[in-house]
């Protein structure tokens, strides 16, 4: 826990769930409430529980609370009703209902909830989601192609996660990318998240993040034309399309121009939600 504290990582994910066995169970819950004590805290800290449905997840709320865990992640969501559920039970253990992290594709279930997130956005932090529990549910041989991309069933969830974090109003965080040595991969998979508007990304490695922290950063060229975007904007007020270098710019335009200079800590107001800075990257998305 203490090396990935400072692997540079926006936030920290302390796992109840699938990387403890079950007969291990116990013995992580007191690590991670000894962890949750310790001062000052670095970053942000949230506790992955088990799922509701398991009968392992009070346990989990009951050994780490005290300690107020920054947010939770929510395995096997499935819409607004499991974050509902989860929220009546930490208000239950007089903690704040909020902060929320809900897995959101690990059943097929809720594939046919993701619109549903928007009704309690403000319950949550933002909406991630995962392919390896989904493709074990409904028996599929893998999830992926031999060069590493989804298979169309899971390219479908991972767009619908992305469109019902934005109709929220919370981070899009992609998933995982598991084969932690292969970098280039990593890359790759991290800049297309990036290019497709999600605005974080799930590791699993302290050597990931920061690969995938310069992945998320915008390249040094999109700043500046950015900076431009804004101002030309801040110039002509009243106008609703304007000229730059050949192109016609309006609204959608500037909403992106405003994007970017938030990612690199530049607070123009944006209609969308926080996104994390990082590293500088240069590469291009190739996927």
């Amino acid at each position: 826990m203490q090396k990935a504290a400072s692997s540079g990582a926006d936030a920290l994910i302390l796992d109840l769930e699938d990387a403890v066995a079950g007969e291990r169970k116990n013995e992580a819950r007191v690590h991670v409430a000894m962890y949750l004590t310790r001062e000052p805290r670095s970053i942000p800290l949230f506790v992955r529980i088990n799922p509701l449905s398991s009968g392992l997840s009070d346990q989990d709320l009951g050994a780490v609370a005290e300690g107020n865990p920054d947010g939770w992640v929510l395995p096997k969501a499935e819409g607004a009703e499991s974050v509902i559920e989860l929220a009546r039970r930490l208000t239950a253990l007089h903690r704040p209902a909020r902060g929320i992290l809900p897995i959101a594709t690990e059943t097929a279930a809720a594939a046919f909830k993701l619109g549903e997130y928007a009704a309690v956005a403000g319950h949550l932090v933002g909406l991630t989601w995962g392919a390896e529990d989904l493709s074990a549910a409904v028996g599929a041989a893998t999830a992926r192609l031999p060069d590493g991309r989804f298979t169309s069933p899971y390219e479908m969830v991972r767009a619908l996660t992305l469109f019902a974090a934005h109709a929220a109003a919370v981070q899009a965080i992609e998933t995982v990318y598991p084969a932690f040595r292969d970098q280039a991969g990593l890359s790759v998979f991290a800049r297309c998240g990036a290019r497709d508007g999600f605005t974080g990304m799930l590791a699993i490695h302290p050597a990931q993040v920061p690969i995938i922290n310069a992945a998320f950063t915008p390249d040094p060229e999109l700043v500046v034309r950015a900076r431009r975007i804004v101002e030309e904007f801040k110039r002509h007020p009243g106008a609703g399309v304007l000229n730059l270098d050949g192109e016609m710019l309006d609204a959608p335009h500037l909403k992106q121009a405003q994007r970017i200079l938030a990612q690199i800590g530049e607070r123009e107001q944006t209609d969308g939600p926080d996104l994390p800075s990082a590293g500088q990257g240069t590469k291009p998305c190739t996927r």
